[in-house]
């Protein structure tokens, strides 16, 4: 009896932390695509509100809207700041250079990316 103990103790503590693992690697994968879609719905909607804002003479208010909803973009894009998307940069780089200095390039290496992890619709 001791030696099937001695057996089965350390397979089952063996099985509990595989699942383990295995879940926490699912919640994981779901946080991720979590914060992607967070992110790409931020830009999106950054998008939108330059684009209404650069339609006419935009108001001050506008303006105003406009950088608050960068912002939100800005802390969207923070938990993926360091994942790639082609030239060298990182997604924060290129949300800075889109949203600060409206490089155009940056702009379509953020809109590629929300494409490439399957938000394509909610970019413009």
């Amino acid at each position: 009896m001791v030696r099937v103990l001695k057996t089965v103790v350390p397979v089952l503590a063996l099985v509990a932390v595989a699942a383990g693992c295995s879940s926490s690697d699912g919640k994981d994968e779901q946080r991720l695509t979590a914060q992607r879609e967070n992110y790409c719905t931020q830009l999106g909607a950054w998008q939108k509100a330059r684009n209404a804002a650069g339609t006419d003479t935009p108001e001050p208010s506008e303006y105003d809207e406009v950088g608050a909803v960068a912002e939100d973009a800005f802390l969207a894009m923070r938990p993926l700041r360091d994942e790639t998307v082609g030239g060298g940069r990182t997604l924060a780089e290129a949300t800075v250079a889109a949203m600060n200095n409206s490089d155009s390039e940056a702009e379509g290496r953020v809109v590629q990316y929300c494409g490439d992890v399957g938000f394509e619709t909610l970019t413009r």
